[in-house]
């Protein structure tokens, strides 16, 4: 017996449906950014009916949430950065930065986040309370000083251009600079907002 999916190519729901699903958001979120990515849209990347996303995923923002799961976790981020000489603090956050953006699925993921943070006010608010919980919180705490929280700011600005400038827009030189050039001319830019 045939049920409705079936009758129009879509197949039902398999042992890998939902890793299905999560892989094509992945890929339409990269692509389209928040606003160009519909459930249905999707559905039809999963090879699935759309009412098969609805049942894993109760919102685009809930699919999104956990399409988007970075590939490293924020806490472990932040306690990575927090870990050594106070000196060496802008080496380690550059190069923990590059690390995620420079792996294959970390680019793809990295690359959804900023195109739909600057296309939804939604996931930007959503985005910039986790990050300031996750990350600017702890490191600002260890940074200490008044305005320790701005200086924290002021590196994500400084990590985020290079991000748009180098992955995004893809202006050179900077898209095909060695890593270890960006860290080499980043990492002092980032320690003097962190230590002065």
């Amino acid at each position: 017996m045939s049920n409705r999916t079936d009758a129009r190519g879509r197949r039902p729901g398999g042992p890998d449906t939902r890793g299905d699903i999560l892989r094509a958001a992945r890929e339409s979120f990269a692509s389209n950014g928040f606003s160009g990515t519909s459930m249905r849209g999707v559905a039809r990347g999963a090879g699935v009916d759309a009412a098969l996303v609805h049942h894993y995923f109760d919102s685009k923002d809930a699919l999104f949430v956990e399409a988007m799961a970075l590939p490293v976790d924020p806490r472990q981020v932040a306690a990575t950065v927090l870990d050594g000489p106070r000196e060496e603090i802008g080496v380690r956050i550059v190069t923990v930065f590059l690390g995620v953006w420079e792996s294959p699925d970390g680019q793809q993921r990295m690359k959804a986040f900023l195109r739909s943070v600057v296309s939804s006010d939604q996931v930007a608010q959503l985005m910039r309370d986790g990050i300031s919980r996750l990350i600017l919180a702890p490191v600002s705490e260890v940074i200490g000083g008044n305005d320790a929280r701005l200086r924290v700011s002021l590196v994500a600005s400084q990590l985020i251009g290079m991000a748009l400038t180098r992955y995004l827009l893809e202006l050179e030189p900077l898209a095909s600079a060695p890593v270890q050039t960006l860290i080499d001319r980043i990492a002092p830019v980032l320690q003097q907002y962190l230590t002065d």
